[in-house]
């Protein structure tokens, strides 16, 4: 059976919630980021777009460029709010969905066509999402991931496009490598150097040389150049969570302890989730006590990925649910609905010093083990 998969995408998502609290920014430039030259842009209008103001520009680059952008700091809560907002409006509908970013989705409507149309089941989806949340959102429409995400980028601002198989090679070669997923500046360029600028020049080069140049990537990009993508779509409620607990060699009370292994089973959380690019937006602590009664809370939150937002969380979560006059026998922590996405709220900073710090502790864990830094100075003082 023929493959549908539609890739939805909530259009310069910053920026659009940012204008349906203040209408008075539509059709001007805008920048989302830190305030100060040091920051960098998160996201930035369409309107900025064209001075060639672009996310994870140095703020100060942006300014030059065009110095009449209107910059706003950014809320991660308030994106996360609408992020949930559309998530709920996906998940009552669709029949798959995977949640792949704060402002991405992919559903499977594999075999929908022989019910209801797939195109205009996805239009009225769209139109739905438009309507109760006010955010601008386009999709792209196909037989697989990667040929859907590479369409939704190409009916941006605001629109819709349905690739069919016959039209897949059509639709791909004439567009530059860079459209393609995942596709890096540095193997942009190599490929660039090679003489391969489009994505139709790519796919009929020998499967083997793009391999040998660029090892298990090559064969990777080769085949999505080439309109191939078996991966599947992950069900949001299947997204795999994080969890880790300790049992005590000895039933305790001391508080002071065992806050402190909490802080370190958050780090040792957290920095997974940075390792394999994911956000969190719900944490669960579990307490058991010695009679082995078991209690657990949870809260949800802005989605995030740093020790210095989450460790404090875990701990509040500790005071509410720990009844001091009993023994403990476990303690567990559990990360939840985890979405895909680089840390968002370093680039709302003013200053980089704090994302420059969590690089070079993950450096040395890679190399070392997550057990080579713990207890991290500073990170429960957010002005460093």
């Amino acid at each position: 059976m023929q493959r549908s998969v539609l890739h939805i995408d909530l259009d310069t998502f910053f920026v659009s919630v940012e204008r349906k609290e203040n209408s008075s920014l539509i059709g001007k430039p805008v920048v989302v980021g830190g305030w100060s030259d040091r920051a960098v842009v998160s996201g930035c209008s369409y309107e900025a777009r064209t001075f060639g103001v672009h996310s994870g520009m140095p703020m100060k680059m942006a300014r030059m460029l065009c110095n009449d952008a209107i910059v706003i700091r950014g809320d991660m809560e308030r994106y996360s709010y609408y992020s949930r907002m559309v998530t709920q409006i996906v998940e009552e509908k669709a029949p798959v969905c995977e949640k792949s970013s704060i402002d991405e989705f992919y559903i499977d409507l594999t075999g929908m066509d022989r019910f209801f149309g797939n195109l205009k089941w996805s239009h009225e989806l769209r139109e739905r999402i438009i309507n109760e949340t006010g955010l601008p959102i386009s999709f792209g429409l196909s037989i697989n991931k990667t040929v859907s995400k590479i369409a939704t980028g190409e009916a941006k601002p605001n629109g819709e496009l349905e690739i069919q198989q016959n039209g897949v090679k059509p639709f791909l070669n004439p567009l530059p490598i860079q459209k393609i997923p995942m596709l890096g500046k540095k193997t942009a360029q190599l490929l660039r150097s090679m003489g391969i600028v489009s994505i139709g020049v790519l796919s009929e080069m020998p499967q083997g040389l793009i391999t040998r140049v660029l090892g298990a990537n090559g064969q990777m990009l080769w085949k999505r150049a080439n309109g191939l993508d078996d991966s599947p779509v992950t069900p949001y409620e299947e997204a795999k969570s994080l969890s880790t607990e300790t049992t005590f060699e000895n039933d305790s009370t001391d508080i002071a302890s065992m806050e402190q292994i909490l802080s370190t089973m958050t780090e040792k959380l957290a920095f997974r989730l940075r390792n394999s690019n994911k956000l969190v937006g719900t944490v669960a602590l579990k307490i058991r006590y010695a009679d082995f009664e078991t209690h657990s809370m949870q809260k949800r939150i802005a989605y995030t990925s740093f020790d210095h937002v989450l460790t404090p969380l875990v701990k509040e979560l500790f005071k509410k649910l720990y009844s001091r006059r009993l023994r403990v026998r476990l303690i567990g922590i559990r990360f939840s609905e985890l979405i895909g996405g680089n840390q968002q709220l370093d680039l709302f900073d003013d200053t980089p010093e704090m994302t420059r710090l969590y690089q070079s502790l993950d450096s040395i864990r890679k190399r070392f083990g997550e057990n080579a830094v713990r207890h991290a100075i500073g990170f429960g003082n957010k002005g460093h």
